[in-house]
């Protein structure tokens, strides 16, 4: 669409407009679309909604303001972005609504759970949990819970299955909260450097009031707080040595190791969206990461002209994307190097083990090399899948430039509210 064929009536998808600082966040709520923009952009958005055309809506803005303003390439953009359903009756393509998970589920259904009554609850759950553990220290769980039969291969499919139930039921926390705020937040896996992560897609988020959009992003890690503690609290009804004993232990023991991974916001966890909000930046990953890059061309002399993508940005937006690309480059290569040097052997020796299992004349044994096998190799299966599934198109795309001989393709990811399981 060119821009001088805009010239009549325009018609908007349903927009999310709220103020953020001096600037106001306008997008659609049922993709996730969204952009910062300065408050002229939302004064044409509400002289076009009111049915004006272009050239009426740049004429009242003249008379406002005595400048000259290009609406028509305005609402170009504006169209480029998804945000407009018609131009002259005529409608226009783009992005498709998110198709939610658990369709059924209302934010009248779930409204409660962004009430304060409902934070504070949670907060006593787990506070009891922990005046328990101190009083009764036996039920601090201790990381040889984790290790409960002398079956390995049993052990590591019992506490991968709860590890996974303990992941649906973080990412449940983003989706039930972003849900009650009116947002059709829906769930996948994909992938974080060498985690499998189950994700979940909150971007219309962004429409909610601060309050709103801090309790979805911290929700995820108070359910899998909240279940840790529950479970501490029924530990003392059960037999001491028993099964359910050992089941709740692990359980608490990996509710709580699933936190830690949360703060390694170069990965976009929860913290990172959280971080990302306070710092006022509209996409601290995908600034971070063209910063990094631009300095990587200076560095190799591959185009030392580039201009300095961050200097567009406001200054403090400049400094949170120059401060967040160190630790995006310190956090990326030391955990690729963590994958070469530890993990990548782990799974090589836990594979090795399990096959040898798997010919042991004792059928005990061999079942339990079949276990390990599958919760192993399954991992890394689903991990291939959502890495290609995200990253094939742009990797056949590369290899057409390759053979084209203009290799110019990069490999570059979204994010998600996720937690991270180890593949």
């Amino acid at each position: 669409m060119s821009e001088t064929a805009v010239t009549g009536r325009v018609v908007f998808h349903p927009l999310s407009i709220r103020p953020d600082g001096d600037s106001w966040v306008i997008g659609r709520v049922d993709t996730g679309d969204f952009a910062v923009m300065p408050p002229v952009a939302r004064r044409v958005i509400t002289l076009l909604s009111d049915g004006r055309t272009v050239g009426e809506a740049a004429q009242a803005l003249r008379a406002e303001t005595g400048t000259e303003f290009a609406v028509a390439g305005f609402v170009t953009a504006l169209d480029e972005l998804g945000f407009v359903a018609a131009l002259d009756g005529e409608p226009r393509p783009g992005p498709q609504p998110v198709s939610p998970t658990l369709p059924w589920l209302r934010p009248r259904h779930v409204r409660w759970t962004l009430h304060p009554v409902t934070a504070w609850l949670t907060l006593a759950v787990i506070t009891a949990a922990g005046v328990l553990m101190v009083a009764e220290p036996s039920l601090v769980p201790r990381y040889h819970a984790l290790v409960w039969s002398r079956y390995s291969g049993l052990v590591l499919l019992v506490n991968a299955v709860l590890a996974w139930l303990l992941v649906f039921g973080h990412e449940c926390g983003h989706l039930v909260t972003a849900r009650a705020a009116g947002v059709p937040s829906r769930m996948s896996l994909g992938t974080r450097l060498q985690f499998l992560a189950a994700q979940t897609d909150v971007s219309g988020v962004w429409a909610a009031p601060r309050r709103i959009r801090w309790t979805v992003y911290l929700a995820g890690g108070a359910v899998s707080l909240l279940i840790g503690a529950a479970c501490v609290l029924a530990e003392p009804l059960t037999s001491p040595g028993g099964l359910a004993r050992h089941i709740l232990a692990v359980t608490v023991l990996e509710s709580v190791l699933s936190l830690p991974i949360e703060l390694l916001i170069f990965m976009r966890t929860d913290v990172y969206f959280l971080v990302q909000d306070i710092a006022g930046c509209a996409n601290l990953y995908a600034d971070g990461s063209a910063y990094v890059r631009y300095l990587a061309r200076r560095v190799l002399r591959r185009d030392p002209a580039a201009p300095d993508p961050s200097r567009t940005l406001p200054l403090r937006e400049r400094r949170a994307v120059r401060a967040y690309s160190v630790l995006l480059l310190a956090g990326t290569l030391t955990t690729i190097a963590i994958a070469v040097v530890i993990t990548v052997p782990a799974v090589v020796a836990l594979v090795a083990h399990s096959i040898g299992e798997l010919t042991n004349v004792n059928p005990a044994v061999k079942l339990d090399g079949l276990a390990a096998a599958i919760v192993i190799i399954g991992i890394q299966a689903a991990w291939a899948r959502a890495w290609w599934r995200r990253h094939g198109g742009q990797v056949r795309g590369y290899m057409r430039s390759r053979a084209r001989g203009n290799p110019g393709s990069e490999l570059r990811e979204g994010g998600d509210l996720n937690a991270a399981q180890g593949g």
